[in-house]
């Protein structure tokens, strides 16, 4: 593509040397330049982009996009365009996208931001709308999806060249929905620049990547930017429940739509009756019975169902399909085991996410009524148990650790605390922090159980026939970071081997 074409994309504002040139890519990573390459220099949060405009010169780089001046030479250099923006982050998402054709333009793009629900809610968006016939892309944190091709995932967002060439296939395989997680670290980062969206999703807002954005306030106001930057015929769907839902849409130029459980919203639903195989709701006043379980995910359904209404669907055959999504992958999914109890393997690894998941089991387990031959084969709901197997991420926000241990204990009639995904962390240091939450009393009675198939495998030995095991923290995922080396774990495999 000639530069000049490209740079329409942005608005520079200094360019030293020829812009009639021909570039062959884009790069922002300095060990891919190669000869003819456009390089965009960042800061970065642990090395600066900038000092390596040298080599990348060396290796036949033909431009530079910067944001720092005083990496700008004193003179033109032969053979290489400067061209100086305001923000080299935005520059590079408006830039790919431009390189990608403008992918975001040819689709109806949807994102969905938020602390938890919005894998849940782009999972089962993509779903319902190839379930009604159309071609749709997913990008989220378990898979990307191009129509029903599935491509590994490395962020829930990738980075804006490998989003816009995932966009890029979707417009190329004949998509015409495309649904996205969008994090706080992609809005923050400008990997979302660029990009139109038709509609805008938001879940909830709680504690998390307080390590990332230093402070709540930081966290909302970069979520709100999603909304904000939302044209007028966009729409914008969102959580009424939560304080922060109207905060979301309060500077957006976006047709605003809200969803509530408690409230007076423009779509409602309520719990009808709930058990471990599903739910029967009340949506709008219509009944549905969806194979998804807790008032968590009433919110998420009530965002699905105010989505797909923006979207021009039918209100009927939106519940109709309703009915049939499944579980994502390691979102409250639950394994049954021959003996009577059942585990739940849930992503839970934020405190409100934990607390809804607890929230969900102790519900139907005292709501659980026992028909006559079940009782002769279980006990009594009265003296079923949760046991909670849950630990924390390393390299993460430290200050949710003991949070996280304070609601697990008070929700669980035994707790066991383990390894999450300890990173370049020891896990013992973060065992320290977690039962640094508890009482004297209640470490007692608590487990501490470094090795997280070991605190599976006691879970499996404690539960009796009626109770209900929750592995929280790492759901889909099917690895551990230890000390920095990458091994397979996965707990669907350790529950299912101790079954």
């Amino acid at each position: 593509m000639i530069l000049s074409d490209l740079l329409t994309a942005i608005k520079p504002l200094q360019i030293m040397g020829d812009t009639d040139i021909d570039i062959h890519a884009i790069q922002f990573d300095s060990r891919k330049v190669e000869q003819g390459d456009l390089f965009v220099a960042q800061a970065g949060t642990a090395v600066d982009g900038h000092t390596f405009i040298p080599s990348c010169i060396e290796k036949g780089t033909r431009a530079i996009v910067l944001d720092k001046a005083a990496y700008m030479p004193a003179a033109a250099v032969h053979g290489v365009t400067y061209i100086l923006v305001p923000n080299s982050e935005e520059a590079l998402g408006r830039l790919a996208h431009r390189w990608y054709g403008c992918p975001s333009e040819k689709l109806t793009l949807v994102g969905v931001t938020g602390t938890n629900g919005k894998t849940t809610i782009a999972t089962l968006l993509y779903e319902m709308v190839r379930a009604m016939g159309y071609k749709a892309g997913l990008i989220s944190t378990v898979v990307y999806y191009v129509d029903g091709k599935a491509y590994p995932s490395t962020h829930t967002t990738p980075d804006a060249l490998a989003l816009n060439a995932l966009l890029a296939q979707m417009v190329d395989a004949g998509c015409q929905y495309a649904f996205m997680e969008v994090s706080s670290h992609s809005i923050a980062q400008e990997r979302i620049a660029g990009l139109q969206f038709a509609g805008a999703m938001f879940t909830n807002l709680t504690r998390d990547h307080i390590d990332y954005h230093k402070t709540f306030d930081n966290y909302r106001d970069t979520k709100k930017r999603l909304f904000d930057g939302l044209s007028k015929q966009a729409f914008a769907v969102t959580n009424a429940d939560d304080k922060n839902g109207l905060v979301m849409t309060q500077n957006t130029s976006a047709k605003v739509i809200t969803y509530s459980t408690q409230t007076m919203a423009d779509h409602r639903g309520k719990i009808l009756e709930e058990g471990f195989e599903g739910m029967l709701l009340s949506i709008d006043g219509q009944e549905v019975f969806v194979p998804l379980v807790g008032r968590f995910n009433v919110s998420n359904l009530l965002c699905i169902y105010s989505a797909a209404l923006c979207l021009g669907f039918d209100k009927t055959e939106v519940l109709r399909i309703l009915s049939t999504l499944k579980p994502v992958n390691g979102r409250f999914e639950t394994i049954r085991s021959p003996k009577g109890w059942t585990a739940v393997i849930d992503y839970a690894h934020t405190p409100d996410a934990v607390e809804n998941v607890i929230s969900t089991i102790n519900d139907i387990l005292n709501s659980r009524r026992l028909t006559n031959s079940e009782a002769l084969q279980q006990r009594s709901s009265t003296t079923a148990k949760l046991i909670t197997v849950v630990g924390c991420g390393g390299n993460r926000d430290k200050g949710k650790r003991p949070m996280m241990a304070q609601i697990a204990k008070r929700g669980s009639a035994q707790l066991i605390l383990t390894s999450d995904n300890p990173r370049d962390e020891e896990p013992a240091d973060i065992l320290r922090d977690m039962t640094a939450g508890l009482t004297n009393d209640e470490l007692r009675s608590t487990l501490v159980i470094e090795d997280r198939a070991a605190a599976i495998q006691t879970a499996c030995t404690l539960a009796q026939p009626g109770d209900v095991i929750l592995v929280a923290g790492k759901g889909h995922e099917d690895y551990q970071i230890i000390r920095g080396v990458k091994h397979h774990f996965d707990d669907h495999e350790i529950v299912k081997k101790y079954i």
